[in-house]
């Protein structure tokens, strides 16, 4: 009987340290994200392999930068087409979302392209007549073409909840961003060199190491100046002889 008490007090229900239950895919995206990058700004398009996120292929995307502020699904899960009632491919990110949030997530979409950063946001959609009420998760990461600009954003997307009657379109609740350098290229570009200043006295400033230029006063018939006559390189030798 004691051991049977024992071992029914040994017992802890793990899901209450699970706030994010539910939200396993983008996690993982996250993880496979942040594995390939290892030591570097960014990870490559082309090093993405699907088996590396097979488990969260359906809730996953990569979005293509066409202009500012617009990027478009190249490649989506079943998931997001789900929530649309249709392919999704080739439609823009904010085609997920209200006409009140597009402003925000257009902004956010060159924020992630141009600082670097990453962005995670907490998504809901408001229930109505065959539309429960959803909550959602979703996570955009830049990546880098082959030819080095920033172009390109792995991301993930998870609805929780039953999606009733598409289209499902959604509301910003909460945005988390983290910048990953100053710059939108993988390394540091090269600044220019300061310019620097040197006064001399009587003289106008020069720039960087740059001597100040020699004047040179042209000769003329007024000698009322004062200053001494130097003789000609040549001169002109006359004979009577």
């Amino acid at each position: 009987m004691d051991k049977h008490i024992h071992k029914a007090q040994s017992v802890v229900d793990m899901s209450i340290y699970k706030p994010e239950t539910g939200y396993a895919a983008v996690a993982q995206v996250e993880a496979y994200w942040n594995a390939l990058r290892g030591e570097n700004l960014l990870p490559k398009r082309s090093e993405i392999d699907p088996r590396g996120i097979e488990r969260s292929l359906e809730n996953a995307f990569i979005l293509e930068r066409i202009a500012p502020g617009i990027a478009r699904l190249r490649i989506a899960g079943s998931h997001l087409n789900d929530l649309m009632g249709m392919e999704v491919r080739g439609m823009p990110l904010t085609a997920l979302f209200t006409p009140a949030a597009r402003r925000t997530i257009a902004d956010l979409l060159e924020d992630v392209f141009q600082t670097p950063a990453t962005a995670k946001l907490q998504l809901t959609s408001d229930g109505s007549s065959g539309r429960p009420a959803l909550d959602a998760r979703m996570i955009l990461m830049p990546l880098k073409s082959d030819l080095g600009d920033v172009s390109r954003i792995l991301g993930c997307l998870v609805a929780k909840g039953d999606m009733g009657l598409a289209p499902r379109r959604f509301d910003i609740a909460e945005l988390d961003k983290t910048r990953l350098g100053i710059n939108a290229h993988d390394g540091p570009r090269k600044a220019p060199r300061p310019v620097q200043t040197f006064a001399a006295s009587g003289q106008s400033d020069t720039q960087g190491f740059a001597e100040p230029k020699a004047t040179f006063a042209a000769q003329s018939g007024d000698h009322s100046s004062g200053a001494a006559k130097r003789p000609p390189y040549l001169r002109l030798v006359k004979s009577d002889e």
